[in-house]
């Protein structure tokens, strides 16, 4: 598995049926989201319970979905269509932050 960088990561914002797979994910990311599917974005899928996850990502030569379930406990919540890469990684592990800081640059 090549895992890389995503350029975006868009949140589907109904839930959705975990069986699904490459044909019926990549249709919801064609109807629900602008992005093309293989420009380099991760499209993140929860089911209702908020336990288990599909990321769709295109890999460079085709379609991968990596897949994620909790034995305990749910993903936080995901108001937002996009989420920054930092929102993404901490709900990966299943951490909830009461405030992620921005972090400014300072230039010289």
């Amino acid at each position: 598995m090549i895992w890389t960088i995503p350029r975006r990561v868009l949140v589907h914002q109904e839930p959705v049926d975990m069986r699904k797979g490459f044909e019926g994910l990549s249709a919801l990311v064609e109807i629900g989201f602008s992005e093309d599917l293989t420009g380099g974005s991760y499209f993140v899928f929860l089911n209702k319970q908020k336990n288990r996850m599909k990321i769709l990502y295109w890999d460079g030569d085709g379609l991968a979905i990596w897949y994620k379930r909790l034995e305990k406990g749910k993903f936080g919540k995901t108001q937002q269509k996009e989420m920054s890469k930092t929102e993404f990684l901490l709900m990966l592990e299943n951490i909830v932050p009461k405030q992620i800081p921005k972090r400014h640059r300072i230039y010289s």
